[in-house]
């Protein structure tokens, strides 16, 4: 709006930086369609971005005990919105207003604002938690405690750089490498194994 209206007015020093930064957002708040994998027990990646961590970790909050930490750091020019790793039930959520550090720093994960999410998939339990960044500053999550999410369903967003966190079951057979470049609902981050294959 404010781009047309100084160019129409013969003021393109103006109009040209409100027309890009309205191209911007327009780029940024894009939300392509994915093929989801079809496959029990999958998980797939909630977030575009690269994998910055994998490893046993503590849960923060909502869950006991120790799981598998995935980390994914989306930067500016990943995809933003968010997808469920599993078919799931929303069992429980959690918001934390914390900092806004940097989001790729492993303190990040404990102490920038966040959303944690509780998902119960064939069993088990996932924890799935969106995380601000040092430009990302508002978290989105449109999730509701005690529905279902189908695999690869969006459930919200973070604005500009953050990551993504996921928790899973310790027996998880993980998918991904350190480092490895995901997309959200595509790209297989693991396979859980279910309650009638533990023993």
């Amino acid at each position: 709006m404010l781009s047309s209206l100084t160019l129409w007015r013969g003021v393109p020093l103006l109009g040209y930086p409100f027309l890009g930064c309205a191209c911007f957002c327009l780029w940024f708040f894009r939300d392509p369609d994915r093929v989801v994998p079809k496959g029990e027990g999958l998980i797939v990646s909630p977030a575009d971005g690269k994998v910055i961590e994998i490893k046993k970790a503590p849960y923060p909050y909502l869950l006991q005990g120790e799981g598998l930490k995935v980390s994914i750091f989306m930067n500016v020019f990943n995809v933003h919105v968010n997808r469920s790793p599993v078919v799931g039930v929303v069992k429980g959520m959690t918001y934390f207003e914390g900092q806004f550090m940097g989001a790729f720093k492993e303190k990040a994960s404990l102490e920038n604002e966040q959303m944690g999410l509780e998902l119960e998939a064939q069993g088990r339990s996932i924890l799935c938690v969106q995380i601000a960044g040092l430009i990302a500053r508002r978290i989105i999550c449109r999730a509701v405690k005690g529905e279902t999410l189908a695999r690869g369903e969006r459930f919200g967003l973070i604005r500009f750089g953050s990551r993504v966190d996921l928790y899973l079951p310790l027996d998880t057979e993980i998918k991904v490498s350190k480092g490895q470049k995901v997309q959200a609902a595509s790209s297989v981050i693991g396979k859980l194994k279910c309650d009638d294959q533990q023993g």
